[in-house]
């Protein structure tokens, strides 16, 4: 695993990050909610880029991976401006964004805060405002521990340690809402969704898709896939995604 650079933000974030250099459209990689930019999805992409000749990035938010801060500090809002950052200072030209579970929500709030620069997403298991429906799971104890304590651990099959929610992250999520309507947005878009996910419910991308305005939205559910869907044929199902797009795209 080789070093990081880092990408100190005006708003106070020092991002760690792989850049590689090519030609157009460029990818840019968003991870999910306490992943990093180590994980199968994002160093597949890479590696088709490098062979593709395509310009990648792949990067960790603020408290994720590599990169400063405190997880617990985080926000949506927050972990945007760090993704705005990297596409304004460490990309050139239009770009596809690529974004697994909440990676899927800020690619979409990207999108729309640089429609001139990205022409193309795709979303793996997107999950945007997932905090809104995991406040409404949450039990009535859970929900008083936050509004008491500001925090709630809560542990998972993903690792040992506990995912971390905040009442920030809740207030913040809300206001950044983005699935509760009509989505502005006039580019292709492919949302790979396994049917079999315990995390984000494959109804959500194709309510996603009924909520863009665009016409070019394709689904692509995968009977039996998980959350993850980082085994060998989920990725290269994901490069022929990614692959297609920047063709049409180019």
């Amino acid at each position: 695993m080789t070093a990081p650079q880092f990408l100190e933000t005006a708003h106070g974030t020092k991002i760690a990050y792989h850049r590689t250099h090519g030609i157009s459209p460029g990818v840019v990689f968003l991870g999910g909610f306490m992943s990093d930019m180590e994980g199968g999805k994002a160093t597949e992409l890479e590696a088709y880029c490098k062979r593709a000749g395509r310009a990648f990035v792949r990067f960790d938010y603020q408290g994720h991976g590599q990169s400063s801060g405190e997880f617990a500090d985080g926000t949506i809002g927050l972990w945007l401006k760090d993704a705005l950052a990297v596409i304004d200072q460490l990309t050139e030209g239009p770009q596809i964004l690529v974004g697994s579970s909440m990676g899927g929500w800020i690619a979409l709030l990207a999108a729309k805060a640089r429609r001139a620069r990205i022409k193309g997403l795709a979303g793996i298991a997107a999950a945007p405002d997932f905090t809104v429906r995991h406040w409404a799971e949450l039990s009535d104890a859970d929900q008083q521990t936050i509004l008491r304590d500001g925090r709630l651990e809560v542990y998972s099959d993903y690792g040992p340690d506990p995912y971390i929610f905040t009442r920030d992250l809740f207030d913040d999520g809300w206001q950044n809402r983005v699935n509760h309507g009509p989505i502005d947005l006039d580019i292709p878009v492919r949302l790979i969704q396994g049917t079999c996910d315990p995390d984000v419910p494959w109804q959500t991308a194709m309510s996603i898709a009924d909520n863009l305005t665009g016409d070019d939205t394709e689904v692509i559910l995968v009977p039996g896939g998980d959350h993850r869907l980082s085994e060998r044929n989920d990725l290269a199902r994901l490069v022929r995604t990614v692959d297609a797009l920047a063709k049409d795209i180019s």
